[in-house]
């Protein structure tokens, strides 16, 4: 690997750094208030909203994650995620955004505070904190893995297969503060308008990247031959599946399947039980998509303030809900794209084992270390980075901006100028970025402790042990027009958490990463086997199903009613300021 086609592509990604940040303080100069930092003045065109969500759902965990879920399953299954997450951002957009917009809600969690009371509120609130920090954090481990590798390769000229393992945790934290610091320094000082016109940017460099990655495979697989044709020919003979339908639909009957099922569970015959048993501890099937994506989706883009953010600076609810609608849309070719590069990674190293890493994390990764050609190679790498700082800049403006509006301003700033606030959301930026470091450290810790752990189930997962219960609070808001209380709410929600951590074998995990000689930690381990330990997709279902039956116990008081149909007045006649800043 020559010395001048290290220096392009480095050059190539510190142009990005550097062009990025200018953008983000650019677009997001004068930031004055609250309104314009959380909201940008609910002026952002429709379009960039739609760029900006793609950019914030693509994190480095699909960029690097999705290929290996392609590459391990050798289909297109990931991609069928798509078909819930279509319907799941259509329920969202015509029974959340309305109400949303209506109460003119600085977070989601207002509308929690209006309908049921200031417990309910808090508690969801404090929930979306932590969530969103771990499920966040994780995240930011993932570009850490190639950011380490690349250093092993500019300063030491060593490729990815000559160095298979990393056994010190310190690469990976420098790789995360970095990425971390260069995202912080525009999203603080540029508010939401910095996050989402350098989100547009990032999406088209993602999707660029992606498409040349794939046509780069399609050339090297197919005899290093310019018609594509000849690469798609290559992987039908490689992975037969792709030329037949189970290539991209599983229902998760599949005699294998089934076959693998039986096996682990040593039975010999299915019954109806057995059969509901592989449904829920199945990943990626029509059942689990068409059930756990559509309302894990819900959950993610009607409760999550990390994504429901950039839907709240559209104008009207009208132009959000097009944004939304049609960013769901696109994502079905990001998500077969993705899928396809991890396919066809398989076939490429099937040819060249030399290139192929010992950790399947690394598979696209060392794909483009080792054989993408100088200049590209830069470009890609860039891709890395932009889905990373993409998901990065929104985590921490949303979490910035509930600590502030939910938190901070109700219980000690009420009174203080808009300008303080906006100093509050910015220092609340820089302590959300800390923590994150420190989890996507620990996050290093586990995988270099179990390097068999699996990305894209530890993201999702993380977020929706949480996502769910929250869910099931907005619903029963929404659907209903008297039932919930504050106190009802708070038991509801954790009955909904422990459900949810039992039945996705959290509390195994856990003790399995802290205490993995203890008895209990082995017995706990063989009981969860034993029994239903339901897939991470099915996560949003068991919480939000949970929340929703339980606090259909409790009744409304007359009071929260009464404050609800008085809140409801005051945003009719045209009040723009957020509850807790009208006296309220």
């Amino acid at each position: 690997m020559s010395t001048s086609g290290l220096i392009i592509d480095a050059l190539i990604i510190i142009i990005y750094f550097v062009g990025i940040v200018a953008i983000g303080l650019y677009m997001g100069r004068r930031e004055n208030s609250l309104h314009d930092f959380a909201l940008g003045g609910r002026r952002v065109p429709w379009w960039a909203v739609m760029a900006s969500i793609i950019a914030a759902e693509t994190s480095a965990a699909t960029f690097l994650g999705v290929p290996v879920e392609g590459y391990k399953t050798l289909s297109l299954s990931y991609a069928q995620v798509v078909l819930g997450l279509i319907l799941g951002r259509m329920l969202v957009a015509w029974v959340f955004l309305k109400p949303y917009y209506r109460f003119k809600v600085y977070t989601v969690y207002d509308y929690l505070a209006i309908r049921f009371g200031e417990k309910s509120k808090n508690y969801v609130s404090l929930l979306f904190l932590v969530m969103r920090t771990l499920a966040s954090g994780t995240r930011l481990f993932v570009p850490s893995l190639v950011v380490v590798l690349a250093w092993k390769i500019f300063t030491e000229h060593q490729d990815v297969v000559a160095y298979q393992t990393v056994e010190s945790v310190w690469p990976y934290f420098w790789a995360v503060v970095v990425l971390t610091f260069i995202t912080f320094v525009y999203t603080a000082l540029g508010g939401i308008k910095a996050v989402i016109w350098t989100d547009v940017i990032q999406a088209t460099l993602m999707f660029t990247s992606a498409v040349v990655a794939t046509f780069m495979l399609l050339y090297h697989i197919g005899g290093d031959s310019l018609n594509i044709m000849n690469g798609f020919r290559a992987m039908g003979e490689a992975v037969p599946q792709m030329t037949e339908l189970s290539g991209y639909i599983r229902t998760g009957f599949e005699e294998k399947a089934v076959a693998g099922f039986m096996e682990k569970n040593n039975i010999s015959v299915m019954t109806t039980w057995e059969y509901f048993k592989l449904i829920l501890v199945s990943d990626y099937t029509l059942f689990s998509v068409l059930i756990g994506a559509t309302m894990s989706n819900m959950a993610a883009f009607g409760t999550d303030q990390d994504m429901v953010q950039r839907l709240l600076t559209a104008e009207t609810y009208q132009k959000s809900r097009r944004s939304l609608i049609t960013a769901a849309i696109m994502d079905l070719p990001i998500f077969a794209i993705f899928s396809l590069i991890g396919v066809l990674l398989y076939v490429f190293y099937l040819q060249r084992p030399e290139f192929k890493p010992v950790d399947s994390a690394d598979v696209f990764g060392s794909y483009i270390l080792n054989v993408m050609p100088s200049g590209l190679r830069g470009i890609m790498l860039a891709g890395v980075f932009a889905t990373t700082m993409g998901s990065l800049s929104a985590a921490l403006n949303a979490l910035a901006t509930s600590a502030t509006n939910d938190w901070y301003i109700p219980y000690a700033a009420k009174k203080r100028s808009e300008a303080h606030h906006v100093a509050a959301a910015r220092f609340f930026t820089g302590v959300f970025a800390v923590l994150m470091i420190a989890i996507a450290t620990a996050f290093a810790y586990a995988k270099i402790e179990k390097p068999e752990l699996r990305i894209i189930p530890v993201v999702l997962g993380v977020a929706g042990f949480i996502l769910g219960p929250m869910l099931g609070v907005f619903l029963l808001g929404m659907l209903t027009k008297k039932r919930g209380s504050d106190n009802g709410n708070m038991i509801a929600i954790t009955i909904g958490l422990l459900i949810t951590i039992i039945s996705g074998g959290l509390h195994v995990v856990l003790l399995e990463l802290i205490a993995p000689d203890w008895s209990v930690t082995h017995q706990l381990a063989a009981w969860q086997a034993e029994n239903v330990k339901v897939s991470f997709m099915w996560f949003g279902v068991v919480g939000a199903v949970s929340v929703f039956l339980v606090g259909m116990f409790f009744r409304t008081p007359i009071e929260a009613l009464e404050r609800t149909r008085r809140q409801a007045e005051i945003a009719d006649a045209g009040e723009d300021r957020p509850m807790h800043l009208r006296g309220e």
